[in-house]
Formats: structure tokens, C-alpha cells, sequence
């Protein structure tokens, strides 16, 4: 079927309340316009780029206001994107987001505007004790091994084993095994620029796959030159293909990545002679050691992998046993859409400054998500690298080093801060990857190897490595030696100050108007999600639940976010213990990070004041900012140096299950929904349901008793006589205390049972000019959810054409998105009505409001071929023509 492009303007007479400009009045509901850019095809609801937008790692998402419609998919042409199983419910506010970015045409500006100056500068800090960056001893060798595909089980195609190995020459004993997964990227390139690319696989004819996976050689260089085992592992066809899975392809990810795991540990004990040449020239790895290195949906990916390798699914396409240990992990620039990291395996996140792609910056939960959910053992370090892109840290993604096509994803003009040429602080290509090869190796060298003097260089302690070269690397971190004195929550009593919602249902709640990494949300609000907004320069008391002991702690470190940009602001802090005692500790002083209209800057920094010796406890908390600007308070911990080493918990694995069911004629039925519990311990984990006819969406905390397998989730299913299409309610889970959560989105499948209404039109209509043209769509029963008409202009079978001038011109303009002059025919334009009909309704007129030119013309005729939307349809009913005749 052929597209039909709405091109209209970007308000709507129907969709978004605005009375429709006529020359007549016309009976009944007025017809709409879809805003610019959005139309509907074969696929229902979809939304054409008017520039092309390659394939990335952010989602592209399909939003009615504040209401997710759904992950759209994407087409061969790069620039339409469609719901797979088409829309539902009443579509106002149209909009697209891209990494909480909006990108659709009628996109507004950031809710938080940044001051019109220039970026900050950010510091240089003063070099650390150690610089991982530094080459090895080693030298290195290079190879590439090609095993069998595998089949998972959600794909029709098979997915390659192919990686490429850099291994050390000479080193001894058993070496430790880094694995390097990239993100999700197009497949294959036919030439040199990106209308060759697509994301198919295997790749077709005449077109060559992008090797992705060898993006990583210089990371990879620096670490075998140390001493390392490293492979870089292809994921084309996962990327292809993970439209088909509700989670992004994290456990496809996570199965292959296990599965070259498993390879690996066959290669280094008896399977050794069966190995490829470049495994049998490498030294044999030592499975007890290994990190792991993901980047964008590879970072999701690795997590998955981590979390599975420690909490086995129950379903699984690997389905061996773990023969291996993750000690760490290195994120760039990562997604996270389940906000379900594994809290015991130690990580640091890379956060680029000038990310393009995963713009809202959604790494920071793989440290944020952590918080009070296992031991807190484990550091967890955020890297917010100042000028770095989203794509530059793998070579084959960039533009002058990819064999194939390749582009910058921070797609801002002009500006300060991430515009290469108009930007000092941009960072190149080049100094990009050196920056990150530097501290995937400082990640190797903490988690792995134990040398705790490259700690500083994550958690916070405000030191660089000089290996990084300009690059400006802030960092902060949870977990080691820390423990909490102040995690704002519901019973964290405030004055002066404000306790605010990090995602929040209410604006006046919101702990801010724009983005930060902080407050990224995970589907819906959440309560319990909390900040601190600090009121100018009025003294916040912060007074816990109960005093929290920080015995033995050296500092009190604070997360702490002012405005990007902002000048040094002053914080004086003094704590109160549980006698009483007052203890002032001083004063810290935090700048903005550098920020653009583009970036998502309002990130906290840490800051560390002295903590005496005999404050063991901390029952309340005094901050007075030296500035009148605003600030907030992510959280507070006692800090002491050193890295204790992990343990990993019994912690309770936590997926939910999803059921198919039929709707039912009558009444309410019942249902429940699996959500399966495997491990000892008592826990927590909070629910969400979101009823698929209001949209609503309850949350509650459950509680897991020891030794629980199943957690009942009952959904009530109301049953009618009407067709409404099949509809979806949502389950979701996110792990609050000792649990990890696999499968976080699941649910009921309600199938619709009752066949759809037939639509029948009036055939024609026939008005002197002036009067209105109206043809009446009639619907054989009424329908429980909205449905769409989309009429397209034809050339009629005889006679003169209704032209672009013998209409109302605002509603021409309306409804096409055009001018009405010159005078067209008006099948030679864009125009094409939109009608919505409300749920319950049977009948919906299309009225073309016509003028009087009082010229002498003789009859003119038009034809409209009606399109008629059902809810979740993937095929248009198409209707008999729609003919008018206008007469002197």
C-alpha cells in the first residue's frame, strides 16, 4: 500500500481542541489534521524525519502527551518510524522522543533554559598518583575467530559468532579476559554515504556488514599491551533484529555474550586444541578475572549478562552453566531501559557530555538504581566526560576512520559547547577513544587487577589521568566504603528546603523543569524517588527517619547539582548527631558543569568535608548554599578510602510473566499474572499495572518472604459485545531491596472476540458552491476505543477537478499543511482529512466547506478514497470512493 503523508500544520482542529475555520457550519465533528510529519500507512500511526535518523541505541518513542504510545520501529528509508502493532486511545499532543529528547517538528524548547553565556571551563585537576593509560610492557597480537551462528529463540535469523581477539605476546600464566560488546548501529553499507546503509541481516546482496565489533582496537591495544586477553564481539544480528523484544535485546545480548564466555572457558582448559589459531596464540585466560566493556545497548547488554551469569533465568537461550566471574564493568554512554543493574558487580559508567544518541544520559541509573539494594559493597562510579559524542569511542562508527558510513551524532548547529570548529571543548575523535581506552583500563585495573590507587580516578576524588589527555572527566560514586546518611525519601522530614519528585505525576512536584541524567524515569512516576531542592541561601535541616551511623567514616561526601554553568557556589554543612551535638563541618564549593541548550548537564558533583571522629551518627543534616541560585541534594554518605572486595548476595531474582487471554462477553474476569521469584531472601520490589482502557497506572511495593516462587498480580479484565481490538496490561518491576530484576516488562494479553463493525459512506454529495460538501461514514456498531478516518484525494472519474481556491483556504490549509494558490486540483496536493470517532459513536460526517467565486464554471467534481483505522490494525478497511459535485 502506498504512503499517505500527512504534510499539515502542527496544531489540529480535532486532535488538539482548535475550532475548524469554514465558510459554513458543518454538522457534526469537524474534520482534524495530524500535525506535520505524522500520518498513517499500513502500519497505523507513523511519523516520517524530515532528516534521516540512522538506527541508534535510544529508543524512538511514540508519545500522546504524557501517555507512552509505544516503541515505533523504524523502515529501510531511515526517516519513518511506525508502531508495530498501531495506536490506541485518543491522539493529542502528538510527539516523538529520541533519549528523552523530543525531536518531532513541533518539538518546544527545553522546559529549563540555560543562561545565554558561554559554557564553563571545566577545571583541570590535578593528576593522579597512577595513569592507566600508560602502554604495557606487552607487545600485542591481533586476530579474528568465526564460529557457527546461533539461534535465539525471539529471532528468525541466526546471529553470528564472530569476534576479534588482541591478546599479549609473552605474558605469563593465565591472564585476565576483558570482553568488549558494541551497541546497536546500522547492519550493513552498500557505499559511502548513509542511503547505503540498513539494518538487516545477514546483509543482502552487494552490500558488505559493518564490523562494529572492531571499533574497540586501541582500547583493546592498551589493555593485552598490560597484560589482558581481549575480544570484541559482533552483534549485527541482534541489532537487526531486537524490535522484536520488549527489554531492546538486553537478553539476547546477555545469552551471546555468555555464550562467547562459554567458548572461552572451553578454549582454556581442555577444549584448547580445538580452538581457533588466534585463542591458541593468546595465552590462556583466566575465567576468575574477567571484565566486561559495553557500550550504549552494549552496556545494557553486559549488565544483563552480569546480572545472569549471578542470577540464572529460568528461561534461557544459553543454557550452560557459568563457568566464569565478572569482577567489573566499563559502560559507555549506555542504556538502561529496565533501570535493573546488577548492584554486586562493581561498574563505572561513561557518561558523554555530548551525547547525541542516549541524549538523556540514562547510564547514570547503573549507579542511582544501586542505592539500598544489596550491600552496597560494590562501587559504582559515574564518568561525565565533558565534549565527548556518542558514537566516536568506536572507530567504525566514525567519520574518517569507519570503512562505511559514518556520521556525528550530536547534530546541534552552533553550538558552544558540542559543535566541532565552534567548540573548544569538543572533543576530537582521536582524544575521544584515548579517553576512553584510558579508563576502560583504569576500570580493568581497579576491578580487576585490585590496585586501589586508580579508585580516585572514579569515585569522585577529583583527580585525571594524564593518559586522557584534554579531556575534562568528572566523576562521582556510591558504594565501597560508604555508608548512608542522608537517601531523601517519603519520611526524610525537610525545612526550608523542598523534598521533590525526581519523575514526577504533578509539574509543581518535579524537582526540576528539564533533564537531568538523575531523574531519568523508568515508564512511569515513581514514588519514593526523592531529591532535595535547595531554597537560595535559607539553611535546609534535613532530619532522617532515624540517625544513620557513619563510625569510622573519614569525610561526609555530598552529591551535589547546581546549574550548568553556574559560578562556584559555597555550601556550608554542619551535622547533628543522635545526642544532639552540632558539628559544623564547613563548607564545599561546587561550579556548574559545563552545559548547552543541548546537553543534559544538571549533574551532580561530590564534594567530601572532613567528618571528626566521634560524629558516629548522623540524625540530622544542615546545608546553607552562598548563592541564590538553585540547588539540589541527590544524597550524602560517610566516606572512607579503600575498595573492599564485592561479594556477590543471594539476592532474589524477580521476572515477570506475561499471559494471553480472551476478552469475554460480560462481567469482570480475573487474572493473574506470574511474577516468578527464585532465591532466599526477604525482599522488595515495586509493581506497576497500567490498565490498558484508562491508561492509569497503580504502583505498589511487594513484599517477597523467603523462599517465595511466585508474586500474584490479579488484573481485572472487563468484558463487552464490542469490538476494541486487542489491548495489552501492563506489568512492570523495579527492585527496591535485595532482589535483581530480569524480566521487567510483562503482563495480559486481552484478545478481542467479537469481529469488527463494517463502515459504509455515503456515496456522493451535490451543493451549490458555497454551501458545505458532506458525506457521512456510518459504522455497523460502535466501537470501545477511539477510530480513525483518513481521507485521500483522487482525481475524480469525470469532469472538471475541485480545485485548491474552490475551497475554505484555513481549511485547506488545515488539512494539507499548503497554500491554496495557486489554484491546483486538488488531488495534486496534500490535502487529507483527518476524523476521529469517539469511542460509542457510529457515525462521523466529512464536511468540505466550499466558497462562492460567483464565476460561471459549470459543475465540479472531487473523489475521496476513505481509509477507515481501527485500533491496533495493521491494515487500513478501505472504503468505496467518496464523490462530490459542485454546481453554479
Amino acid at each position: 500500500m502506498r504512503k499517505f503523508l500527512v504534510a499539515a500544520v502542527a496544531t489540529s482542529t480535532l486532535l488538539l481542541g482548535v475550532p475548524a475555520p469554514a465558510s459554513a457550519d458543518p454538522p457534526g465533528p469537524a474534520p482534524g489534521a495530524l500535525p506535520s510529519g505524522w500520518s498513517f500507512d499500513e502500519r497505523a500511526l507513523t511519523w516520517t524525519s524530515e532528516k534521516p535518523i540512522p538506527p541508534g541505541d535510544a529508543a524512538v518513542e511514540f508519545w500522546s502527551g504524557d501517555r507512552l504510545l509505544g516503541r515505533a520501529a523504524g523502515a529501510a528509508d531511515l526517516r519513518t518510524f511506525a508502531l508495530p502493532a498501531g495506536a490506541t486511545g485518543r491522539l493529542t499532543d502528538l510527539q516523538v522522543r529520541i533519549g528523552g529528547k523530543r525531536v518531532d517538528a513541533a518539538a518546544p524548547k527545553a522546559g529549563q533554559r540555560l543562561a545565554a553565556t558561554k559554557p564553563a571551563t571545566a577545571p583541570v585537576l590535578p593528576a593522579s598518583t597512577v595513569d592507566p593509560g600508560v602502554k604495557g610492557r606487552y607487545a600485542t597480537t591481533t586476530g579474528e575467530y568465526t564460529l557457527p551462528g546461533v539461534q535465539l529463540s525471539t529471532y528468525p535469523s541466526r546471529v553470528e559468532m564472530q569476534a576479534v581477539v588482541v591478546a599479549p605476546k609473552g605474558a605469563p600464566g593465565r591472564r585476565p579476559l576483558a570482553v568488549f560488546l558494541h551497541g546497536r548501529h546500522w547492519t550493513c553499507f552498500a557505499g559511502d554515504d548513509l542511503n547505503s546503509i540498513s539494518l538487516e541481516w545477514p546483509c543482502p546482496a552487494g552490500s558488505a556488514a559493518v564490523p562494529s565489533h572492531r571499533g574497540y582496537l586501541q582500547a583493546q591495544q592498551l589493555l593485552a599491551s598490560q597484560g589482558y586477553v581481549t575480544v570484541s564481539i559482533s552483534a549485527n544480528g541482534i541489532n537487526a533484529q531486537d524490535t522484536a523484544d520488549s527489554d531492546g535485546g538486553a537478553q539476547a545480548r546477555s545469552a551471546l555474550v555468555r555464550m562467547h564466555l562459554a567458548r572461552w572457558a572451553d578454549w582454556s582448559g581442555a577444549g584448547r586444541a580445538k580452538a581457533p589459531a588466534i585463542v591458541r596464540a593468546a595465552p590462556r585466560a583466566d575465567l576468575s578475572r574477567v571484565l566486561l566493556m559495553g557500550h550504549s545497548r552494549g552496556g545494557e547488554g553486559v549488565n544483563r549478562a552480569a546480572l545472569d551469569s549471578l542470577n540464572p533465568p529460568a528461561n534461557d537461550d544459553y543454557r550452560g552453566r557459568t563457568r566464569w566471574t565478572i569482577r567489573g564493568m566499563l559502560l559507555v554512554g549506555p542504556t538502561l531501559f529496565g533501570q535493573n543493574p546488577q548492584p554486586d558487580v562493581p561498574s563505572a559508567t561513561i557518561l558523554p557530555g555530548c551525547d547525541g544518541d542516549v541524549s538523556d544520559l540514562q547510564g547514570q541509573m547503573f549507579v542511582d538504581a544501586t542505592r539500598g539494594v544489596s550491600s552496597g559493597r560494590a562501587l559504582h562510579s559515574a564518568l561525565y566526560m565533558v565534549g565527548a559524542n556518542h558514537n566516536y569511542f568506536n572507530t567504525e562508527w566514525t567519520p574518517g576512520q569507519a570503512i562505511g558510513p559514518a556520521f556525528d551524532d550530536f547534530q546541534g548547529e552552533d553550538d558552544p559547547l558540542c559543535t566541532p570548529g565552534a567548540a573548544p571543548a569538543r572533543l576530537t575523535a582521536q582524544q575521544q577513544q584515548t579517553a576512553g581506552a584510558t579508563y576502560i583500563a583504569t576500570a580493568a585495573r581497579l576491578f580487576v587487577g585490585g590496585d586501589d590507587r586508580a579508585r580516585p580516578l572514579l569515585d569522585g576524588t577529583g583527580v585525571r589521568a594524564p593518559s586522557a589527555g584534554p579531556a575534562r572527566v568528572l566523576s562521582h560514586a556510591i558504594g565501597a566504603n560508604r555508608s548512608a546518611a542522608i537517601v531523601p525519601d517519603e519520611t526524610l522530614a525537610v525545612q526550608h528546603a523542598r523534598l521533590c519528585d525526581q519523575v514526577a505525576v504533578e509539574p509543581e512536584a518535579a524537582c526540576i523543569e528539564g533533564v537531568s541524567p538523575h531523574f531519568v524515569g523508568f515508564q512511569w512516576p515513581e514514588p519514593g524517588r526523592k531529591a532535595v531542592a535547595l531554597d537560595g541561601a535559607r539553611t535546609a535541616t534535613l532530619t532522617p527517619a532515624k540517625a544513620l551511623p557513619v563510625a569510622g567514616s573519614r569525610a561526609l561526601a555530598l552529591r551535589l547539582i547546581v546549574p550548568p554553568n553556574a559560578p562556584a557556589t559555597g555550601f556550608t554543612v554542619a551535622v547533628t548527631d543522635e545526642r544532639g551535638r552540632r558539628t559544623a563541618l564547613g563548607t564545599a564549593t561546587v561550579a556548574g558543569v559545563p552545559g548547552s541548550e543541548g546537553t543534559s548537564s544538571f549533574w551532580a558533583q561530590e564534594v567530601r568535608l572532613p567528618l571528626p571522629s566521634h560524629v558516629r551518627t548522623v540524625a540530622g543534616l544542615e546545608i546553607t548554599p552562598r548563592g541564590d541560585g538553585p540547588a539540589w541534594l541527590i544524597d550524602a554518605w560517610g566516606w572512607s578510602p579503600g575498595t573492599p572486595a564485592p561479594r556477590a548476595a543471594a539476592l532474589d531474582r524477580i521476572d515477570v510473566g506475561e499471559i494471553t487471554v480472551d476478552e469475554g462477553d460480560s462481567g469482570t474476569a480475573e487474572y493473574t499474572v506470574q511474577v516468578r521469584s527464585s532465591g532466599p531472601k526477604a525482599a522488595q520490589v515495586r509493581l506497576f499495572l497500567t490498565d490498558a482502557r484508562t491508561f492509569l497506572t497503580t504502583n505498589w511495593v511487594a513484599d517477597v518472604k523467603p523462599g517465595t516462587s511466585r508474586i500474584k498480580v490479579p488484573v481485572s479484565v472487563p468484558g463487552n459485545t464490542t469490538y476494541g481490538g486487542d489491548r495489552r496490561y501492563t506489568v512492570s518491576a523495579k527492585a527496591i531491596r535485595n532482589a535483581v530484576v530480569g524480566d521487567y516488562d510483562g503482563g495480559v494479553v486481552v484478545r478481542e472476540d467479537e469481529p469488527a463493525p463494517d463502515i459504509t459512506i455515503t456515496p456522493s454529495s451535490e451543493v451549490a458552491e458555497g454551501s458545505p460538501l458532506t458525506w457521512t461514514a456510518s459504522l455497523s456498531g460502535p466501537v470501545d476505543e477511539y477510530t480513525y478516518l483518513i481521507f485521500l484525494t483522487q482525481p475524480p472519474a469525470t469532469g472538471p477537478e475541485l480545485s485548491s481556491t474552490d475551497v475554505d483556504p484555513a481549511w485547506f490549509t488545515e488539512n494539507s499543511g499548503q497554500d491554496p494558490e495557486p489554484s491546483r486540483p486538488l488531488s495534486s496536493t496534500n490535502l487529507q482529512p483527518f476524523l476521529e470517532i469517539p469511542p460509542g459513536a457510529t457515525s462521523v460526517d466529512l464536511t468540505v466547506p466550499t466558497v462562492a467565486d460567483g464565476t460561471a464554471e459549470g459543475a465540479e467534481h472531487v473523489r475521496f478514497q476513505g481509509l477507515f483505522f481501527l485500533p491496533g490494525a495493521w491494515e487500513p478497511v478501505e472504503l468505496p470512493f467518496a464523490d462530490g459535485t459542485l454546481t453554479d
